[in-house]
């Protein structure tokens, strides 16, 4: 059977990890959704997802606080709908947690290569990833501080920006051509705001390695959503207002290239912020690589995977076989150098995992009253309800406006669902971490 992971984690780590996984999408790829909408078009679609996270992810702490377990969604649908559902939850949540990477390893080649133009994007993000899959198999405690420290530059660094580029903003600016595709760009759109939240239910992942769960995960979730929020309308629409949008709809740097607009392209600052720019990426790709090992780890343990993949290292007690399993899917995905597809195939596995997940919290209220919830989801059934619902407009719309994607998704969960279930022994169990109810023991 599997060691137990260390606890080591509070309600600062926490946060960092939560602001972590998701900051870079303030840094590039949400820009892909001008493209899509236009700046007021986009915004419209980034209002109605923070909407959805905010109810989510005050919904979703419920669950995370009451069942602390490391395989997250996976062990909620498991326990409200069985073993196909915790398969579901499982894959899309793999979908989302190993997709994420490639794209932000590609952002940091890019960031790179416009500070050295000499250095080839992906030799860089191949680099990154053996870099930090190296850091992640340290220990968790050290990955965490690495998060904290990085992840604090990378809020101070967007704070910054914000400060150099409003006096240049222009309200002209942001309303010219405000919706070129109509409402069905809003729609189209989706993806690139889910991009701006993406991932911070990654928290739910470590939950196995957090000291006092019942009072650090709803402080860590809640102060890294505000957080967020703030940033993510700061750095959209500060950008939107300082020159003409089209310019920075369609590549992976657009705040070095909106800082060299407002201060010039020769500015020692603008290299300056460049490069501290890279703190962001960083954060992101090493909280997600941390969240994704753990996902592994948890569907292994429990037969949705190779076995081996659940080992933890005897002296650093990480997932270390999970670690580098997902980073070599991760580099096989960087030889498509599509950074907007692979970001819209993480948010569709992503809208999925977020269906379950609210599925899940009902169904557990009704089949387990009496289950020890921490934390109660406010304004309950309403706030589950509205992410819920907002979740399946957004599947809808992705699936729409990409039905090839869509199509890939569906392929690879029958793909992996025949192998879980046509297998001998596989994919039957929930192992881990003692949870009240379901009768699992470490």
């Amino acid at each position: 059977m599997s060691q137990p992971l260390k606890r080591a984690l509070t309600a600062i780590h926490l946060w960092a990890i939560a602001v972590g996984l998701v900051i870079s999408g303030e840094y590039f790829g949400w820009n892909y959704g001008w493209d899509a909408a236009g700046t007021v078009g986009f915004l419209i679609a980034t209002l109605l997802i923070t909407v959805m996270y905010v109810t989510f992810i005050f919904s979703f702490t419920e669950l995370t606080s009451a069942i602390p377990h490391a395989g997250g969604p996976f062990a909620y649908s498991y326990r409200a709908c069985g073993p196909l559902g915790g398969f579901i939850a499982g894959y899309a949540t793999l979908v989302e947690f190993v997709f994420a990477p490639p794209a932000i390893a590609l952002a940091l080649g890019s960031y790179v290569h416009f500070l050295h133009p000499a250095a080839p994007v992906l030799a860089v993000a191949f680099g990154c990833y053996v870099l930090f899959i190296v850091i992640n198999l340290l220990g968790v405690k050290e990955s965490a501080m690495f998060s904290l420290a990085v992840t604090v530059l990378a809020v101070a660094e967007l704070l910054l920006f914000m400060g150099i580029v409003a006096p240049a903003y222009e309200h002209t600016n942001f309303m010219a051509n405000p919706m070129p595709h109509g409402w069905p760009g809003v729609f189209e759109a989706l993806p690139f705001a889910i991009w701006f939240y993406l991932a911070i239910e990654g928290v739910a992942m470590v939950a196995e390695e957090v000291r006092d769960p019942a009072r650090n995960i709803p402080r860590g979730y809640l102060w890294g959503m505000f957080t967020l929020v703030v940033l993510a309308m700061g750095v959209m629409v500060l950008t939107g207002g300082i020159t003409d949008w089209r310019r920075l709809s369609r590549i992976d740097y657009p705040l070095p290239e909106a800082i060299g607009i407002v201060l010039g392209k020769t500015s020692s600052l603008t290299r300056l912020f460049a490069g501290i720019g890279l703190f962001g990426l960083i954060a992101s790709f090493h909280s997600i690589i941390l969240s994704y090992s753990r996902e592994i780890y948890a569907l292994a343990r429990s037969g949705y995977l190779p076995r081996f993949l659940s080992q933890v290292h005897p002296k650093t007690r990480v997932p270390h076989w999970a670690l580098i399993a997902g980073g070599l899917v991760g580099c096989i995905s960087l030889l498509t150098n599509t950074t907007g597809q692979v970001i819209i195939l993480s948010a569709m596995g992503a809208v999925v995992m977020y269906i379950t997940s609210m599925i899940s919290l009902f169904v557990i209220r009704k089949k387990e009253p009496g289950l020890h919830r921490p934390f109660i989801a406010p304004f309950y059934p309403l706030f589950p309800a509205i992410a819920l619902v907002l979740s399946v407009i957004s599947l809808a719309a992705i699936t729409w406006f990409n039905p090839r994607l869509a199509l890939l998704f569906v392929a690879g969960m029958v793909l992996m669902g025949g192998i879980c279930f046509l297998v001998p022994g596989s994919g039957k169990t929930l192992n881990g971490a003692h949870v009240p109810g379901t009768g699992s023991n470490p």
